[in-house]
């Protein structure tokens, strides 16, 4: 099969190409670079077919599309740091760039997944979220809230498209995946702490610690995309993709600490120091698998220990 992934250098592009080159198809990727990295598909070379350019170029991206039979659409601007700094550039590439993939897409009548994000439910305080869940958006002056609102855009024009035109479209909503060449640069927490608890230095929380996610190895996640993919029963549907076992950020330090065997002490760091204006909190993020786990029997398999394991072992 030719595959076509848009951020193909990203942290799950890259895992996706693997996976894809593993079972013998033709992969093509489109990435800018801006948060993916050439080390990521290195060891790709010579394997892949990789452009550098912006999924806002239509010409570009409709040759793309056109030459493939499937098209991942995992490009975003994402991470709380990047979408604070920048929501201008987060808006026009999270939404005006989704609606030219997905423009493409129709036009060449090609089956399509996108990558949508849990930041989607907002702060909704119902545990765990499901897919038909309500988002609750704070104020527009909570900038970071304009990722949730671009992405929530982008799945309504894939539905919209899939009504419509019958885009052959499926939506997947991540909840913290997380494994090897993921970068903490962007705020994601596990590379980041264990990235300090490997050098020793001191793992830095913000508030108080008590806000609690759940974390996907990205090969689980991986697995999940591959499967919806090629399922026609999930065509029109969305999905969340996210693993088990919830647990507090403090906890995940002490625990990443412990399992390093790191000599890194914990520091606490108030969120108005750590983030520009417009940031807002979720005390929880949780997801409900079911639905996907009804659809194509996915489920989580690699839990915490490994993912951080994966981490550590990554950067050493």
């Amino acid at each position: 099969m030719r595959v076509f992934i848009t951020g193909g250098a990203g942290f799950i592009g890259s895992h996706l190409c693997d996976a894809l080159i593993a079972r013998g198809d033709e992969v093509s990727i489109l990435d800018n670079l801006s948060t993916g990295s050439k080390d990521n598909i290195a060891h790709l070379e010579g394997k892949i077919k990789v452009s550098q350019g912006d999924i806002r170029d239509q010409a570009l991206v409709e040759s793309l599309v056109a030459d493939s039979e499937l098209v991942l659409h995992m490009a975003a601007a994402l991470g709380v740091e990047k979408i604070l700094e920048n929501p201008i550039e987060s808006i026009a590439t999270n939404l005006y760039g989704s609606e030219v993939v997905l423009n493409a897409a129709q036009k060449y009548d090609k089956r399509i997944l996108i990558a949508s994000t849990s930041e989607i439910y907002g702060k909704n305080s119902k545990q765990p979220l499901s897919e038909t869940d309500d988002r609750v958006i704070g104020i527009p002056q909570k900038l970071r809230w304009t990722y949730s609102d671009a992405k929530a855009l982008e799945e309504a024009t894939a539905y919209f498209l899939f009504l419509t035109k019958k885009l052959r479209v499926t939506t997947i909503r991540f909840f913290n995946t997380v494994g090897p060449r993921q970068t903490g640069k962007y705020g994601m927490v596990i590379p980041k702490f264990v990235r300090a608890a490997i050098d020793n230095e001191p793992l830095r929380i913000f508030g108080d610690g008590s806000q609690s996610r759940v974390f996907c190895h990205v090969s689980d996640a991986v697995k999940a995309i591959l499967a919806l993919s090629t399922n026609d029963k999930t065509v029109g549907e969305v999905f969340n993709i996210g693993g088990k076992g919830e647990i507090s950020i403090v906890d995940l330090a002490r625990l990443i600490i412990k399992q390093t065997k790191s000599k890194s002490e914990i520091s606490f760091v108030d969120y108005k120091d750590a983030y520009t204006t417009g940031f807002e909190e979720m005390a929880r993020r949780v997801p409900d698998v079911s639905k996907i786990k009804n659809f194509i029997a996915w489920e989580p398999k690699l839990g915490l220990d490994i993912i951080i394991n994966d981490v550590a072992n990554s950067y050493r």
